[in-house]
């Protein structure tokens, strides 16, 4: 029923695995855009002219699939096998079948965003089948950066405007409508290039000797070209870097209270306690001690 009424989509299900069905799905609004994200046990789904005509979208959908495989047809000889880590791109308002190809359970993301031609620059969607996104090694990995930020922690956006405009527009230059020598789409790049960069540097924050031309040479750009990503960020590549290693001890310091500070401080990235402190006194306007003596439970 919430698929019927929520997706405008017709859901079947063969009737002997209907008792042992589950699945969990929840939403939030974004800039205008609706993120999505669904567990479920496999189903077959259908998007009918009659689902169409009774929910209409108008919307660019983006879609990742996270876990589960299965065949996607779009009409014709419109057909495109789908599995884990895959995208699809399409206008929401065309009719196709999801078929998976076996019982295991599904996890699926997707981004919906409501057409705007000004944003695609003038630019039609309306004629986009569903189709698998084919990777490319120089357009991949900002575009997944971006579409992963936006299905993360909205607390950690730049811009969600701005992304949401440039995920369009890569969308759009994925699937051919829009030319990557564009200005408008190098900025998007640019944009997701700055989501890439922070996650080389979240997942590496607690290396002492993690430098800007480290996390370049694994984005495969120049370190002049990274700076340049980082110039429509926020804060710089330094300051980003400090902020989530201060944000990390702040939580170790809550959450392992018998963890020295020392420990915390070296484990976390910092060079040198001088450091640690000065960085912790300016984000939180105390010491490391004042925050874990505010987060003790009371006797």
């Amino acid at each position: 029923m919430r698929g019927k009424n929520l997706f405008g989509v017709t859901i079947e299900l063969a009737p002997d695995r209907r008792q042992t069905f589950q699945g969990s799905f929840q939403a939030r609004a974004i800039a205008g855009a609706v993120v999505s994200e669904m567990r479920a046990s496999a189903y077959r789904v259908n998007r009918t002219e009659a689902d169409i005509a009774r929910i209409a979208g108008d919307s660019l959908c983006i879609g990742l699939q996270v876990r589960g495989s299965g065949l996607l047809y779009t009409g014709g000889d419109r057909v495109h096998a789908v599995g884990g880590g895959d995208i699809t791109i399409n206008h929401s308002d065309l009719p196709y079948a999801g078929i998976p190809d076996g019982e295991e359970d599904f996890h699926f993301r997707m981004l919906k965003i409501p057409v705007d031609y000004e944003v695609m620059l003038g630019q039609t969607a309306y004629d986009l089948f569903a189709a698998r996104y084919a990777d490319n090694a120089a357009f991949s990995r900002p575009f997944r950066a971006l579409f992963n930020a936006l299905n993360g922690d909205h607390g950690h956006l730049i811009d969600p405007a701005r992304d949401v405009t440039h995920i369009t527009r890569l969308a759009m230059t994925a699937r051919g409508r829009l030319s990557p020598a564009m200005p408008e789409v190098r900025a998007a790049l640019r944009t997701g290039l700055c989501y890439a960069a922070r996650d080389i540097m979240m997942r590496k924050k607690s290396r002492q000797n993690l430098t800007p031309a480290a996390v370049a040479k694994e984005l495969g750009i120049s370190l002049r070209q990274l700076h340049v990503v980082f110039e429509g960020a926020e804060l710089s590549f330094s300051r980003t870097l400090s902020s989530m290693r201060i944000e990390e001890a702040k939580r170790l310091l809550l959450e392992s209270p018998a963890l020295p500070i020392t420990q915390i401080a070296f484990g976390c990235g910092f060079d040198s306690l001088a450091t640690f402190y000065r960085v912790f006194a300016a984000t939180y306007s105390g010491t490391p001690g004042d925050i874990r003596a505010m987060g003790a439970p009371s006797v």
